[in-house]
């Protein structure tokens, strides 16, 4: 039996699980931890950050884009409240997230000692498992602990370790206990509540399939389902990607960071089923439709919106029973007017995305970053009109991937998931996309891109304002205060910090960008690159709420949103299925 260091058997159990980079800073209250994490370091790569709330995030990035638990550490006092941001993160989109936290040494605990704080309750609201350790011989089997409890219970947990006790000197076995992080439930469905939804959609003129999260891995299942029942698809936010964008029956998704054809398909629906989401803005939904609603929490059944069918089960299972029943011919002009509306829609953005006579667009910026990502590049999203934005015409799917904040809603967080999908998957190339007031908040984590040589391209979409925020202002006839910005030059910052930095102001300038972009890359260069993108301030079209049927809206609600935001002579969903007859 080795006698090793309580930090180093740490380390250790942090191997066994799969764990290969851990992010944080060091400091005195956690320096016996770093010292483990060194003597480890042959199979644990310690990844310095500069700031831990970067390290959390991506932590909780690491978790999001690949299932394994993330891990990041900071010291006492600021230190690990600058984790709690991360790690909310992590708590609101329900990812397994380990966060170890310095404490001052036992023998100066209660006693007003520097940088001292209570942490156990700091982190009890954030955390599903929250322990401080009493001795150093427990330190691996709570750790243990602690890692399964944010697998099975799929969130953040926390051990505070004070500094003297991770110091101290053990004796440690590897445990032989299989790992069982990857197990799952099964489900047996109940043939009645099948029947009775195989009958609602067997009726249905104008079905829609809903999909979140829950059925990421399962996009046969969801294709091969809607295809056989002519159903248009739509998904939540974070689960755009899970079937491929450019499947004819995808709308996108309905929301402000949504889709018009999503919108007007779902809003038409006389039937929704709702597989593997509990859509936060469900509530919101006219209330005229059959919702048959499928999901593994009994909890989040008729959360959002009341259920007339309901199955707690697996999606995929409950689609795949469904689809051996008799098709719903009469879906099919539904489908074929959805279909439509979607290239029209996609048309209209290519068309926005042209025309640059007012500036460069977000739109042709999106549209550069889609055509010029590899067809297995990884995204990291801000928040804000950026995600919106990107959402709407980034090619996520088949073998693509993409990370964003969509609960919790940080602002700062495209910049530490790359660091994340690059450190985890360096045979792939990864983009992030921020607007200017989330890059400034995490701006110096382009150093340690830098540091680690991860080549990331880091799109900085700056119209000098907070602009998703400045939209409500306007939406409530509000003062436009406090969302104005004072530009950068976010490419001249990145060039300082050893960075590859360019600037684009139009179309033309865009495109030389990129063929840069390829020249450094066509050389090895690993240096990470920040492209500055200066927009004008345009408010992009508002998709939570689309006007435009004049049957159901009125001729003046119509009218004035077309021309607010150019949509000219577009057609509604109702006017295409209108055709079809």
């Amino acid at each position: 039996m080795a006698t090793i260091t309580a930090g180093q058997a740490l380390a250790k159990v942090l191997e066994r699980w799969g764990v290969d980079h851990v992010y944080g800073i060091p400091a005195d209250s956690i320096n016996n931890v770093v010292e483990g994490l060194w003597k480890e370091r042959d199979g644990i790569r310690y990844i310095q950050v500069r700031h831990e709330e970067a390290g959390a995030l991506a932590a909780a990035a690491d978790a999001k884009l690949d299932g394994k638990i993330g891990v990041a550490f900071a010291s006492a006092g600021p230190g690990s409240v600058h984790m709690l941001n991360g790690l909310y993160d992590a708590k609101m989109d329900n990812v397994p997230v380990l966060a170890l936290v310095g404490q001052v040494t036992t023998q100066f605990q209660n006693t007003h000692f520097f940088q001292e704080l209570s942490e156990v309750p700091i982190f009890s609201d954030v955390a599903v498992y929250n322990r401080q350790v009493a001795t150093a011989e427990q330190i691996p089997s709570v750790i243990e602990d602690a890692i399964k409890a944010a697998y099975t219970k799929r969130g953040v947990a926390v051990v505070i370790l004070p500094e003297d006790l991770t110091g101290t000197q053990i004796e440690y076995t590897e445990s032989k206990t299989p790992l069982m992080s990857n197990a799952r439930v099964s489900y047996s469905l109940d043939q009645h509540e099948i029947d009775m939804a195989a009958d609602a959609l067997a009726k249905a003129k104008r079905p829609v399939l809903w999909i979140g999260q829950g059925m990421h891995g399962k996009a046969d299942s969801v294709m091969r389902f809607a295809e056989h029942f002519h159903m248009p698809v739509l998904s939540t936010a974070p689960a755009t990607g899970i079937v491929p964008q450019d499947w004819p029956n995808y709308m996108g998704t309905r929301g402000r960071l949504g889709d018009k054809p999503a919108f007007e398909a779902s809003q038409l629906a006389d039937l929704i089923l709702f597989a593997g989401t509990n859509y936060p803005f469900g509530r919101f939904m006219p209330h005229d439709k059959t919702i048959i609603q499928v999901n593994t929490n009994p909890s989040d059944i008729g959360n959002q919106l009341e259920a007339s069918i309901a199955f707690v089960a697996d999606g995929a299972q409950v689609l795949d029973e469904l689809a051996k029943h008799p098709a719903n011919e009469q879906a099919q002009q539904f489908e074929k007017a959805a279909r439509l509306n979607r290239e029209n829609w996609l048309a209209w953005l290519d068309k926005l995305a042209d025309d640059d006579s007012n500036g460069l667009a977000a739109e042709s910026v999106i549209r550069e970053v889609a055509r010029n990502a590899s067809d297995r590049a990884i995204f990291g999203l801000d928040v804000g009109n950026n995600t919106a934005w990107s959402l709407r015409q980034l090619p996520v799917g088949s073998d693509q991937r993409f990370t964003m904040s969509p609960w919790y809603g940080t602002m700062g967080y495209a910049v530490p998931a790359g660091l994340s999908a690059a450190l985890s998957h360096p045979d792939r190339d990864v983009w992030t996309i921020s607007g200017d007031g989330g890059f400034a908040m995490v701006n110096q984590e382009i150093l340690t891109e830098v540091r680690y040589k991860l080549p990331v391209v880091n799109v900085v979409l700056e119209n000098k304002a907070f602009g998703f925020i400045r939209h409500e202002q306007i939406k409530g006839k509000l003062g436009l205060y406090g969302t104005d910005l004072d530009g950068a030059d976010w490419a001249g910052m990145a060039r300082s910090f050893g960075a590859i930095g360019l600037t684009a102001t139009d179309n033309a300038s865009l495109k030389a960008a990129f063929e840069q972009i390829h020249e450094f890359r066509a050389a090895g260069d690993t240096r990470p690159i920040v492209l500055d993108a200066k927009l004008p301030y345009i408010d992009p079209i508002d998709t939570s709420f689309i006007p435009l049927d004049e049957q159901k809206f009125g001729a003046a609600a119509s009218s004035g949103f077309r021309k607010l935001y150019n949509l000219d002579d577009e057609p509604t969903l109702a006017q295409l299925l209108e055709s079809q007859r």
